[in-house]
């Protein structure tokens, strides 16, 4: 099967059950739009949003959440996660620190192409993103900054072209 084939087929896999992330410490539900924008894009490519959080920049509430979420028997059944916010340089924003000490295996790709996309509209301060991707408990996990653009930018360049993908790739020996 050459490589086009096989990514359509991925394709044609289950929809698959989300969850959403926001680390804010002003926003609320009603503005979020990162937040928004992330769910409603999934579930206009037929996934489910099984569930959505908004947390405070802080990384023993993200881990904490992550891992909950993550469990081979939560009670939710996640197959991945999308985390907005936190990943620029400031002080506080620790998500890529938070998540690269639980994945499993970092899809260095991810964050690579990010930048690289990032840069044809924002010039060279897309260096100072620190968008990741990684697997963790059989988990894609995706974090992006939070800014509205650069949601659009993720979803629409890489996440909701790939994650049929990456999905089939994690999940295809485990049955």
């Amino acid at each position: 099967m050459g490589h086009l084939e096989h990514k359509e087929d991925a394709k044609a896999n289950k929809p698959l059950n989300m969850y959403v992330i926001t680390l804010s410490d002003t926003r609320r539900e009603n503005s979020d739009e990162s937040g928004k924008y992330i769910r409603e894009r999934l579930v206009s490519f037929s996934h489910n949003v099984s569930g959505y959080s908004i947390i405070k920049d802080d990384k023993d509430l993200l881990e904490g959440l992550v891992v909950k979420i993550c469990l081979p028997d939560a009670k939710l059944p996640i197959d991945a996660v999308i985390i907005n916010g936190g990943t620029g340089v400031s002080l506080k924003d620790m998500t890529y620190e938070t998540l690269r000490d639980i994945y499993d295996k970092e899809l260095y790709g991810f964050g690579e192409l990010f930048r690289s996309l990032s840069y044809n509209e924002i010039g060279s301060s897309s260096i100072m993103s620190r968008a990741s991707a990684g697997i963790y408990n059989g988990k894609i996990i995706f974090s992006v900054p939070g800014s509205i653009n650069a949601v659009k930018l993720a979803m629409e360049n890489i996440i909701l072209g790939e994650i049929g993908h990456i999905y089939y790739e994690i999940s295809k020996h485990l049955t």
